[in-house]
C-alpha cells in the first residue's frame, strides 16, 4: 500500500510543486529542469510535457527497456529537483534528488515501519519520531535495487549511522567521497 500527499502550501515560486497520474505510475515533482527542452525532443515528447510528465515518461521508458539502468535516465536531469514516484503495476518507489540538494527532500521510518518521504523536515519528524535524514544528493532509490548514486553510478553507497541530539540517522558517502544528509 502506498500514501501520496501534495499541497501547494508554502510553495517556492522557483521550484514549484507538481503532481502527476500516468499509466498507474504516480509522480510528485518540486523543482525545474533546466535541459526539459532538450529532454522533450531527445525522447520525442511534445512542448506541453512539463517536468513531472517528462519523469514519468523517462521513468517508464527505462522501466520498460531493460536493461537500461535508472542512473542514466537521473543523470540526464539538469536543474533543482527531488520528485518521488510510485508505479502501483509494479509495486515500485522511485525517487531522486539533484547534485547540489538545491530541493529538500528528507526520508524516513515511521513508527509502522513504513518508508517516507517529504520536503518539509518538520512533518517528518512528527510521522519517523528519531528515524529521518536529508535525502542524499546526486543519488536515487528504488525499492527494487536501494540506494545507488546516479552521478557514480558504479560506486557503493555507504550508510554511516550518525546520532545528533536525540536523533537517530545516516550519513551517506559515496566509496571515499561525502555525498551528504546530515540529520533534521
Amino acid at each position: 500500500m502506498a500514501t501520496m500527499a501534495f499541497t501547494h502550501s508554502n510553495q517556492s515560486l522557483l521550484r514549484p510543486r507538481s503532481f502527476a497520474v500516468k499509466d498507474d505510475c504516480f509522480c510528485l515533482f518540486e523543482g525545474t529542469l533546466e535541459n526539459l527542452a532538450s529532454l522533450r525532443q531527445e525522447y520525442g515528447l511534445s512542448k506541453c510535457v512539463n517536468e513531472v510528465l517528462f519523469v514519468i515518461e523517462a521513468y517508464r521508458t527505462f522501466r520498460d527497456r531493460a536493461p537500461y539502468p535508472a542512473c542514466k535516465m537521473v543523470g540526464h536531469l539538469e536543474g533543482q529537483f527531488a520528485f518521488v514516484i510510485f508505479d502501483r503495476g509494479t509495486k515500485t518507489v522511485f525517487t531522486a534528488a539533484d547534485s547540489n540538494g538545491k530541493v529538500p527532500l528528507y526520508w524516513g521510518i515511521t513508527a509502522d515501519g513504513c518508508l517516507s518521504f517529504s520536503g518539509d523536515a518538520e512533518l517528518l519528524k512528527a510521522a519517523c519520531g528519531k528515524s529521518l535524514a536529508s535525502f542524499p544528493q546526486g543519488c536515487f532509490y528504488s525499492s527494487a535495487s536501494g540506494l545507488r548514486s546516479y552521478e557514480y553510478p558504479k560506486n557503493k553507497v555507504m550508510g554511516i549511522p550518525t546520532m545528533d541530539g536525540e536523533m537517530c540517522g545516516t550519513t551517506f558517502k559515496v566509496e571515499h567521497e561525502n555525498i551528504s544528509a546530515s540529520m533534521v
